[in-house]
């Protein structure tokens, strides 16, 4: 028994003329957004919020990086921007030509490598990583 393969099944089909059903919609959006800013505001201070609008539909719209549209580079922006990011400090060993008079040197450290998953595994892999990178 044959069937048919679906091909091109990562091509979205073209609904409004050449724009897709998402292309239309960041369309319709920005510009509803730009016309309710230029009913509402005087054009000499509305202009200082359309000019951004636009340029944000424009990228919204027709804007690929690495062929994959420009609405998942602003939420991984947006996603960095938001989340906490973890800092880990490493302590400065002083060397022994610049303790000063009558100054102990600090203890040499390891550094201490936090929990950050409940995957022993991960955590090994990660210390590794740390390490590698810090050497």
């Amino acid at each position: 028994m044959q069937f048919k393969v679906p091909q091109f099944i990562d091509i979205e089909d073209k609904l409004f003329g050449p724009f897709t059903f998402r292309q239309f919609a960041y369309m319709a959006g920005g510009v509803s957004m730009i016309f309710v800013i230029y009913k509402l505001l005087p054009l000499w201070i509305g202009i200082f919020l359309i000019i951004p609008v636009g340029i944000l539909t424009g990228l919204l719209t027709f804007y690929k990086i690495n062929d994959k549209p420009f609405i998942y580079y602003l939420q991984a922006a947006v996603n960095y921007a938001i989340s906490s990011k973890l800092y880990i400090w490493k302590q400065r060993l002083v060397k022994p030509s610049d303790k000063k008079d009558g100054a102990e040197t600090a203890p040499e450290t390891t550094s201490i490598v936090p929990m950050t998953s409940t995957s022993t595994l991960k955590d090994l892999a990660w210390s590794l990583d740390v390490q590698e990178k810090e050497q």
